[in-house]
């Protein structure tokens, strides 16, 4: 799915020599869950093929540090996604709202670029912080998730724990602000087109983006609590329950991404045609 996404963009990258912020945005996003997935897959596997693999050295550490790297980002982009789209859709008279509106098109590049600096920050603690956890048969013949092998009650966890519960929370408390938001200005702009008796593709287009955003509001509510049963059932033994948080956690980048597939006009069109193409093919076959 991910990769879809990003064959899309850069194919309309290449044709049309640039991109605009929901694209570049998009495009980011794609790519730090593409990745995100793919190393999580390589972590995976290694661990079943041969746990002890991960005794050797810079291997465990090097693994954590790029995953941790690019579910961070996956984060922090998604957040700016939402708010973006609140940013760009919602109508206030606000000046500084105004403000932002007209400088949100050259703010989106410095908003990446501070998600991916947030993320490498956050990669090297969990490096730092895997590299000073001892390797040990046991703890490597369980689940196959990074957060397991550094959660230790002691003082080297505490920055991880603060730092991670500042992303998630920040991120979080992005993400229902730009829903509410734009939940009033949907409900304002409802309130004047019944006044006027008129209809408004503003409307529409509040409630297309509205659609977007509560719905990765719902999944990424949903994922906060299960990252917080993650911290809790990680040293424990619960392996059927630590299964269901860990397929959860993989599935929402590739589920949501789904769902902003059938957000975007181009994206959708584009899955629409594939998808006829090879149902025609199948037909004549």
């Amino acid at each position: 799915i991910n990769a879809f996404i990003l064959c899309v963009l850069c194919i309309g990258w290449v044709k049309k020599k640039t991109l605009n912020s929901n694209e570049k945005i998009l495009l980011l996003l794609a790519c730090s869950r593409f990745w995100y997935l793919g190393i999580s897959w390589v972590y995976s596997f290694l661990l079943i093929i041969h746990p002890y693999n991960f005794c050797f050295p810079l291997l465990l550490e090097s693994l954590a540090g790029i995953q941790s790297f690019f579910d961070c980002s996956n984060i922090w982009i998604s957040a700016c996604l939402c708010v973006f789209y609140c940013i760009k859709i919602a109508n206030f008279r606000d000046s500084f709202f105004i403000y932002l509106k007209e400088k949100i098109d050259r703010m989106v590049s410095w908003l990446l670029l501070g998600s991916v600096l947030l993320a490498l920050l956050f990669s090297i603690l969990v490096y730092r912080i895997s590299n000073e956890t001892h390797c040990s048969s046991q703890n490597y013949s369980s689940q196959g998730y990074y957060l397991k092998h550094i959660i230790r009650v002691d003082e080297h966890v505490v920055p991880i724990f603060f730092f991670t519960g500042l992303v998630f929370s920040t991120s979080l408390t992005a993400v229902m602000c730009s829903a509410l938001l734009l939940l009033f200005s949907l409900w304002r702009h409802k309130c004047k087109m019944q006044a006027n008796s008129m209809n408004s593709l503003s409307m529409e287009a509040h409630i297309k983006a509205m659609k977007s955003i509560l719905s990765f509001l719902l999944m990424y509510s949903i994922n906060f609590i299960f990252f917080i049963l993650t911290l809790i059932y990680a040293r424990k033994k619960e392996n059927h329950v630590a299964f269901f948080i860990f397929a959860f956690l993989y599935a929402f980048p590739g589920v949501h991404s789904l769902i902003l597939i059938f957000s975007n006009p181009k994206l959708e069109k584009t899955l629409i045609k594939i998808l006829s193409c090879v149902k025609s093919k199948d037909c004549f076959r």
